[in-house]
C-alpha cells in the first residue's frame, strides 16, 4: 500500500486529482443550499466528472496540435486519458458520500458535511506531500497544507456568507 501511494504521489496525476477535487468541492458548496435528490446529485457529480475529463482531453489535443504541429499520437492520447481519469476522480470523489446517503447509511446533511471536509482533507493531504517532496520539513509542510486547506475553507465560508 505504501509503495502504491508513493508511486501515485510521484505521478503527474496528482495535480489533476487536486484540480478535480477543487471542482468537486466547489460543486458541493454550490448545490448544498438547495440540494436535489441523492440520485440527481450522484448524476451531477458523475456528469461533471465526465464533462471536465473530456474537456481536459479536448483542450490537450488542441494544445498539442497547435503547439507541436502534428496529430496527437496514441501514446499522447493514452497519457491524456490517464490525466482525464485523475481529474474525473477528483471531481467525482464526493459522490461516495452521496451514494452512502442514497443507501441510507448517511443522511444528506451529513453527506454534505463529510464531502466538504474530506475534499479539504484531500487538498491538504496532497499539499503536505508536495511540500515534503520539495524538501520542506514536517512543520513547514503542515503549514503549507493548512494554508491550502484554508483556501478551500474560504470557499465554504464565502458560500455560507452569500447564502
Amino acid at each position: 500500500m505504501r509503495a502504491a501511494l508513493e508511486t501515485h504521489l510521484r505521478s503527474e496525476q496528482v495535480a489533476r486529482v487536486v484540480y478535480g477535487s477543487i471542482i468537486g468541492l466547489a460543486l458541493v458548496v454550490v448545490v448544498e443550499s438547495r440540494p436535489p435528490s441523492t440520485g440527481v446529485l450522484i448524476g451531477w457529480f458523475i456528469g461533471t466528472a465526465v464533462a471536465v475529463a473530456l474537456a481536459e482531453v479536448y483542450a490537450e489535443i488542441i494544445g498539442i496540435e497547435t503547439r507541436e504541429r502534428h496529430r496527437v499520437t496514441r501514446a499522447q492520447l493514452r497519457h491524456m486519458g490517464d490525466d482525464a481519469l485523475a481529474v474525473g476522480f477528483g471531481v467525482a470523489f464526493p459522490d461516495v458520500f452521496f451514494l452512502l446517503a442514497a443507501l441510507s447509511v448517511l443522511d444528506l446533511d451529513t453527506a454534505f458535511t463529510v464531502a466538504k471536509w474530506s475534499g479539504l482533507g484531500l487538498i491538504g493531504f496532497y499539499s503536505y506531500w508536495a511540500a515534503r517532496f520539495a524538501g520542506s520539513r514536517v512543520l513547514r509542510a503542515l503549514v503549507q497544507a493548512s494554508v491550502m486547506a484554508l483556501v478551500g475553507g474560504g470557499l465554504i465560508a464565502l458560500k455560507a456568507f452569500l447564502h
